[in-house]
């Protein structure tokens, strides 16, 4: 039997960036890594990288070479707060 998943929770950027990806052509890109998330964060691949500075303690992956999810786990809850889905450069 497989375990339950991860409860994934947006922030306001994260609602707006996922309209602006929507218009984009990123939408299904983005909800692999979404549905990955929801399954296990810290599955590969793809692979993601652990941020510093600002946002120490969050995870990023590439939905392209020019945008990143950008989350962060806590594991007590179980749950997945996805920051940003947008560009992280501007």
């Amino acid at each position: 039997m497989s375990q339950p998943g991860w409860t994934l929770v947006y922030s306001r950027q994260a609602q707006k960036d996922a309209r602006r990806l929507a218009s984009s052509g990123l939408k299904a890109k983005a909800q692999q890594l979404l549905d990955v998330l929801a399954q296990d964060p810290f599955a590969t691949p793809p692979r993601f990288e652990k941020l510093v500075g600002d946002l120490a303690g969050c995870y990023s992956r590439r939905i392209n070479i020019q945008h990143r999810l950008v989350y962060e786990v806590l594991p007590d809850e179980k749950l997945v707060h996805v920051l940003r889905m947008w560009t992280h450069y501007e």
